[in-house]
This record gives C-alpha cells, sequence and structure tokens, in this order.
C-alpha cells in the first residue's frame, strides 16, 4: 500500500484551507489527516507500506512504514512514479481523506480482492478519486490522465476499462482541500486526529 502526500510545512500544503485557516493551521490541519491516513495504513493486512513524499519526514511518521521521495513532475507523473516502485498489486491513496477506515479499504486488501479484478477505484466527491488500485502497476495508466479536472475521476476510470482492466469500486469520499469539506469531513469521522485538531481550532475561536 502506498500513500502519496507532501511534508505538512506551512505554505506548502493544503493552500486552499487559507483562507479561513492561516498556513500554519492549515499545514497543522494537513499532519493530523496525513498521521490518520497513516494509521489506516498500519492497520491494513498488506506486506509492504510506502510512503511516497515530497519533503522531509517528521515525528509525525510512525515506525513500520517505508519513505520514498516523490518524483517531480505534474501529479499524473507523481502518480505514475510511485506506482513504478510496485513490482505486485499495490493500492494508492492520497493524504486528504482522513476518514479513511480499514473497514473502507476491506474490500481490496481482502483474500478474494484481485480474483476477477484488475483494479479497484475510489471516487472522490468532487469529480476526482481518491484510491487507486492495480494488480500489475502500469504507469501508463496514469499518464495524461488530466488531474485538475471536474471529471478527473472518470477520465481516469475510463483509461482503466478502456485498457481492458476489469474495475471494481471503494466508496466515495469526500476528500479535504477547503474549509467546508474539512467540517463536512470531521462532522463524518468525529474520533480521527483530523477532526479533533479541527474543534481545537474552532475553541480557540479560529473557526
Amino acid at each position: 500500500m502506498l500513500i502519496l502526500a507532501k511534508e505538512p510545512l506551512p505554505g506548502r500544503v493544503k493552500t486552499r484551507l487559507t483562507p479561513p485557516y492561516t498556513p500554519r493551521q492549515a499545514a497543522w490541519l494537513a499532519e493530523a489527516m496525513l498521521t490518520d491516513s497513516l494509521h489506516a495504513m498500519l492497520a491494513a493486512p498488506v506486506e509492504r507500506r510506502l510512503l511516497v513524499l515530497e519533503g522531509t519526514a517528521g515525528a509525525w511518521l510512525p515506525p513500520g512504514i517505508e519513505v520514498a521521495p516523490q518524483a517531480q513532475g505534474s501529479l499524473d507523473e507523481r502518480l505514475a512514479a510511485a506506482f513504478e516502485l510496485c513490482t505486485g498489486p499495490a493500492v494508492l491513496i492520497g493524504m486528504d481523506t482522513p476518514q479513511v477506515t480499514p473497514a473502507v479499504l476491506a474490500p481490496a486488501f481482502a483474500l478474494d480482492a484481485w480474483q476477477g479484478c484488475d483494479a479497484w477505484f475510489g471516487p472522490a466527491a468532487d469529480g476526482g478519486f481518491w484510491a487507486l488500485g492495480l494488480a500489475h502497476p502500469d504507469p501508463a495508466l496514469l499518464r495524461g490522465v488530466p488531474m485538475d479536472a471536474p471529471d478527473t475521476g472518470d477520465q481516469q476510470r475510463r483509461r482503466l476499462t478502456e485498457a481492458g482492466l476489469r474495475v471494481r469500486d471503494l466508496p466515495v469520499l469526500r476528500d479535504v482541500d477547503t474549509a467546508a469539506d474539512a467540517r463536512a469531513v470531521a462532522a463524518d469521522a468525529p474520533r480521527t486526529r483530523f477532526a479533533a485538531a479541527l474543534a481545537l481550532l474552532a475553541q480557540s475561536g479560529q473557526q
């Protein structure tokens, strides 16, 4: 399993949370959501756990997770390069779905997950996607897919099916890009580190 992420530094991560949050607060929220995602990966029944990181790992990184540097280039190129680090079935998620749980990921890690299936696809509520699993990682399945379009998810899924892959879907999740996303995700997953961090900001009168 892989997570593609940025080091949670002020002004470098989750900039669409600013405003209403300051760059430092946005980075703190980013660290919380990344930590939630990393612990979901730790709980997944997988042989290898890999964080593909832009930046440097900090104290927030729990033990048991490898770190590899993220490639340069556009998001499709970085995603493609991440899958090049794998030689067998792999599932990749981002850092901005702190509500992800082992139960949400379970279908893609079941003993029969790859029987009659070549790819797992997790659509995002904003039209993108939050998860992609490939039985045989092929960077060509990602390169050239526009990652900033309203129908990015549809285009990526179409790329898979047009390549002849049998695709199964994971649940739709809302990723955290804006303050409205943050409030909605925290309400749906109140026991996460992310929800706790957002609540502390609210209690301090920030939002």
